[in-house]
């Protein structure tokens, strides 16, 4: 049912986003040079990618999973080399431009391996080794462009002032590249011909994964106290708090499989729940202001 759903409401919101660019390019390129909202614009070829996932693993048709994993692979090096060359190019980005949201284009190179591993054994020759290497090289340049901005918005979080109220739920997109990257480590180790000793790969992902529990809890206590102690109002960001978690879900149940430690499981179930509720509040408070056309203005 939710496979389905992801794919209408895909192709849904893919018809304004296209449309922005032909009717409104120069709104569009504004953004693009925009050193907070530019980052979001990669989440359109993330999103290919999600569904390749999801129709390999649950629609079982690889050939419609192919389709959108290459489509969705050039979309995403493409924001994640165009928004920083943007950034390094210009003299625009300053001190509170810096978020978490900034993770957004080097989790989409993470995000490849995810369906690509899945991919390598479908493929053969030539075939293979480019997909091969557009897994490794997603991977690669994705975490550790992920632990460079990472040190970067420590340094913001520490010696700046705190988030915007509309920012804040940002502050989970940390777990997107901890949890990605844990289930695109799995699935490459798993798939990949060359990888014959595979223990060292697992037990690097569990370290990995212990990151996300620090950044787990972290989130909640920053979430918890613009609850309790400012505000939080409803803003498109607020979907940041659940594609990161979900990846993490995703990655915590890939280290419970690949090292067969079922407390993790057990951790990450619980932490689907929260995952369910996030996206349930998210999506009736998108629905409500879109009725009321207020979606982008909230």
């Amino acid at each position: 049912m939710l496979l389905w759903f992801n794919v209408v409401l895909f192709f849904v919101l893919l018809i304004p986003w296209t449309l922005r660019w032909i009717l409104f390019r120069s709104a569009a390129l504004r953004d693009l040079r925009d050193p907070v909202i530019s980052n979001f614009y990669a989440t359109i070829a993330v999103a290919m990618l999600v569904l390749a996932v999801d129709f390999i693993v649950i629609g079982k048709n690889v050939g419609v999973g192919e389709v959108f994993w290459f489509c969705g692979v050039a979309g995403t090096i493409i924001f994640a080399v165009l928004t920083p060359y943007i950034m390094f190019m210009g003299e625009h980005v300053k001190i509170h431009h810096i978020n978490p949201a900034w993770f957004i284009p080097p989790v989409g190179l993470i995000v490849i391996p995810i369906a690509g591993g899945l991919l390598i054994p479908h493929f053969s020759g030539t075939m293979q080794q480019f997909v091969v290497f557009l897994n490794y090289f997603g991977w690669g340049a994705g975490f550790f462009l992920y632990l460079a901005l990472s040190a970067i918005c420590m340094y913001r979080f520490i010696l700046h002032t705190p988030l915007p109220d509309t920012l804040v739920p940002t502050a989970w997109i940390t777990l997107g590249p901890i949890g990605a990257g844990v289930a695109a480590l799995a699935n490459l180790v798993k798939y990949s011909p060359f990888v014959t000793v595979k223990e060292p790969f697992f037990v690097f992902g569990f370290l990995l994964w212990g990151l996300g529990v620090w950044w787990v809890i972290i989130s909640l206590l920053i979430t918890l106290h613009h609850l309790k102690n400012l505000k939080l109002p409803y803003a498109m960001s607020w979907w940041a708090f659940t594609f990161p978690l979900g990846a993490y879900v995703a990655g915590s149940h890939a280290v419970s499989q690949a090292l067969h430690v079922q407390l993790i499981n057990y951790l990450g179930f619980g932490l689907y729940w929260l995952l369910v509720f996030f996206w349930a509040v998210t999506l009736a408070r998108t629905a409500v202001h879109a009725v009321r056309g207020t979606v982008f203005a909230a």
